[in-house]
């Protein structure tokens, strides 16, 4: 006959609860998928969510485990139990002494059944070792403890400050979620690029292209479907319902308006907001070169922003739109998902279409748009074969298109459009695009090097004799190395990387990081900076 002591440890953590009734099968599930959100232990995601007490995790790791249990909250180790064993091998197997009794040293460890560390740690110690059972968030905040001393005396670790280190991590976890409204105030007056409500980690802001988590608890499955719940209304989220993601709009009163992004991942929702200006930026502002105002103001072809998410480019879109509606009499279609920046009719007439609203799909919007007498089309994203298609035949129609694209740099985007079309039909493509593109403009936002946001590093490539022979002969990858020190039709974003470090404006660590040749860029850098030494001495 087996007995109950026998069974529990042949049990998992997660099915020993749910045997004892300390916890519900569904309780056991959510806590899963957290986990696997989180990466945290099984146990510390249980306490995070309140769901059982220290004490009876602790009663659960003893009888999983077959070990005496220690509860790190209520211990205090002694400086000299600290410098037994060196930090990395603490920290490579999650043990930590805190204690003797007789001959014995005591050792808590989130693993004591690990015979290989157990050995390990023995030859280390030189003495015999009492192995106990500690939650491996107690373990952790022990050992963060003691890497702080590194360099300094080492000194007394309480159990009180192992539960301060714990409190804003594990077992804040059963604190409310912030507000909606206040996480979205948060991101105004950070000024920051995105907020982030992702299961398994603490709100998140998105400042300067990196992630800042937020001093809050980590967000359960259901807080961040309650989130969605509150933003989306009931046409929305039948919508999101059949298409498990969904992008639109919102304005919230006395706070502005916002693009929200829903989506599923890990069978758990996920939300990314951004925050909409309603003042649309002006080119000096946005540091755009002053040529492009030029080529905005062109009759037809086709004008492609490109670069990764979070770069600028629907920012710089709509500041080539505001060029035209001021200055020419127009009349423009746009059509977005969702629509970002409102435009006033000026000396043009602005006509914005949204994708879910006032069109179903970029392709339904795109079929009719030639019937409504515009003049300049802009996409807001071109997504598919049938976008590119529509685009390029409204360039070849003698209509101005603008619209956006994800590539690498300018030259990718010519690729890219090309590529999607069947084999057969690629012949065509290379004729037209290599007819009616004016520019490709490829952008990166770059952090500051006085910390006061990103500044804009672009590169162009515009539609010159020898461009549009390289397109139509298939030979657009020559591009970079044929007219790489050229900047009448192509100017590499190494040259425009070079010149904002060579005025201080960014950092060349910053500079590498989005640089195309560092050979090249190297090679400007260094030109530049003995060209302006230079130009001091004879001042």
């Amino acid at each position: 006959m087996v007995s109950a002591g026998a069974r529990s440890k042949n049990l998992k953590l997660g099915e020993l609860l749910v045997t004892y009734q300390l916890i519900t099968r569904k309780q056991l599930e959510e806590a899963r998928r957290l986990q696997d959100q989180s990466g945290e232990r099984l146990g510390s995601v249980l306490v995070g969510l309140d769901y059982i007490s220290v004490d009876a995790l602790l009663d659960s790791l003893g009888k999983q485990y077959g070990r005496p249990t220690v509860d790190l909250f209520k211990t205090d180790i002694a400086p000299k139990f600290l410098d037994l064993i060196p930090l990395e091998k603490m920290k490579k197997y999650r043990a930590i002494p805190y204690a003797i009794s007789g001959q014995r040293i005591s050792l808590a460890m989130v693993e004591p059944n690990d015979l290989a560390a157990a050995k390990e740690l023995q030859f280390i110690l030189g003495m015999a070792m009492e192995l106990h059972v500690a939650p491996a968030f107690q373990i952790m905040a022990a050992l963060a403890l003691r890497e702080k001393m590194q360099g300094g005396p080492t000194r007394a670790i309480t159990g009180q400050q192992i539960l301060q280190v714990c409190t804003g991590k594990v077992r804040a976890a059963n604190l409310e979620a912030p507000d909606i409204e206040e996480l979205f105030s948060l991101l105004l007056q950070e000024d920051a690029s995105d907020l982030l409500l992702v299961a398994g980690a603490p709100p998140s802001i998105k400042k300067n292209n990196e992630i800042r988590r937020l001093s809050s608890s980590f967000l359960t499955p259901q807080q961040v479907k309650v989130y969605a719940q509150k933003l989306m209304s009931e046409g929305q989220l039948k919508r999101f319902i059949q298409e498990k993601e969904l992008d639109y709009a919102l304005t919230i009163p006395e706070l502005g308006r916002f693009r929200i992004n829903v989506y599923r991942q890990r069978n758990s929702l996920s939300i990314a907001v951004r925050p909409i200006i309603d003042e649309i930026p002006s080119p000096e502002k946005l540091r755009l070169p002053p040529w492009l105002a030029d080529i905005a103001m062109k009759s037809q072809g086709l004008i492609l922003l490109t670069g990764p998410t979070g770069h600028g480019k629907t920012t710089t879109l709509a500041a080539m739109v505001d060029i035209i509606n001021s200055r020419c009499k127009k009349n423009i279609i746009t059509i977005e998902d969702p629509i970002e920046y409102l435009h006033r009719h000026k000396s043009s007439n602005v006509n914005q279409r949204e994708v879910g609203v006032d069109t179903d799909s970029f392709q339904v919007g795109l079929r009719h748009v030639l019937r409504e007498a515009p003049d300049v089309i802009v996409i807001g994203e071109m997504r598919d074969p049938q976008s590119f298609a529509i685009a390029l035949q409204a360039a070849d129609t003698g209509h101005l298109v603008l619209s956006c694209l994800h590539a690498n740099n300018a030259i990718l985007a010519i690729s890219r459009i090309i590529d999607v079309f069947p084999p057969e039909q690629q012949r065509q493509i290379r004729v037209q695009m290599a007819d009616n593109f004016l520019l490709v403009l490829n952008q990166r936002l770059v952090a500051r090097k006085d910390g006061k946001g990103r500044v804009l590093a672009y590169e162009k490539l515009t539609n010159s004799y020898r461009v549009r022979n390289l397109i139509r002969e298939g030979k657009e990858h020559q591009i970079r190395s044929l007219m790489q020190q050229s900047m009448e039709d192509f100017e590499s974003i190494d040259l425009s990387l070079a010149r904002l470090c060579i005025e201080g404006t960014i950092t060349t660590e910053a500079a590498m990081y989005y640089c195309q040749d560092e050979v090249f860029f190297n090679d400007l850098l260094r030109k530049g900076r003995g060209l302006l030494q230079q130009n001091t001495a004879l001042r």
